[in-house]
C-alpha cells in the first residue's frame, strides 16, 4: 500500500496481523470491519492489561471509531474486501493470544453489527456528545473512558 504513517507503526502491525489472521479463516475483512476489531483489540487490551496497542487515538467517526492511518491506507477499498498483499507480522505469543481472542470473539460478526455495538457503548457516545448517529464527528475516543468501561463490561 501506498500510504505510510511512521507515528503510529503498532497500528500498522495490528491491521496486518487482523488482515492476515482472518484470511487464515477464512474471510477477507473490509475497512469497516477491520476498523472496529482494531478498536476492540486496542479496547479490551486496555481494559484487561492497562496498556493500549497503539498510541493513535480512535475518532468517533458516524460508522463507528476509526484509526484514521488505517482509514487513509485502505480507503480505496471502500467497501469491498481487502484483498491487498499483506504479511502477517512476528509478534510476541502474549499478544497473538489476545489478537486471536478478539476474533474469536468479534469475528463472527458483520461489519454493521459491530457498529451498531459501538454505538451503543460508552467511549464512541462520549466522544460524539449531543452529536445526530448520522452527523459527522472527528471527536476524539477517550481511551480513559474506553479503559474503564471495558473494564466495567469485563466484570
Amino acid at each position: 500500500m501506498a500510504y505510510e504513517d511512521e507515528r503510529y507503526p503498532a497500528s500498522f502491525t495490528l491491521a496486518d496481523y487482523l488482515i492476515s489472521e482472518s484470511r487464515e479463516r477464512g474471510e477477507l475483512l473490509t475497512p469497516l470491519k477491520l476498523q472496529k476489531l482494531m478498536y476492540y483489540s486496542d479496547a479490551w487490551h486496555l481494559a484487561l492489561y492497562d496498556t493500549e496497542i497503539t498510541v493513535e487515538r480512535f475518532q468517533a467517526w458516524v460508522h463507528g471509531p476509526v484509526a484514521l492511518s488505517q482509514y487513509h491506507r485502505f480507503k480505496n477499498f471502500k467497501w469491498r474486501p481487502i484483498d491487498a498483499e499483506i504479511e502477517c507480522p512476528d509478534l510476541p505469543i502474549e499478544m497473538v493470544k489476545h489478537l486471536d481472542e478478539v476474533v474469536d470473539v468479534f469475528g463472527s460478526e458483520t461489519a454493521v453489527a459491530l457498529e451498531i455495538m459501538t454505538h451503543k457503548e460508552q467511549p464512541w457516545l462520549d466522544a460524539r456528545g449531543d452529536l445526530a448517529e448520522d452527523e459527522p464527528c472527528n471527536n476524539y475516543i477517550s481511551k480513559e473512558i474506553t479503559k474503564y468501561f471495558y473494564r466495567s463490561v469485563g466484570n
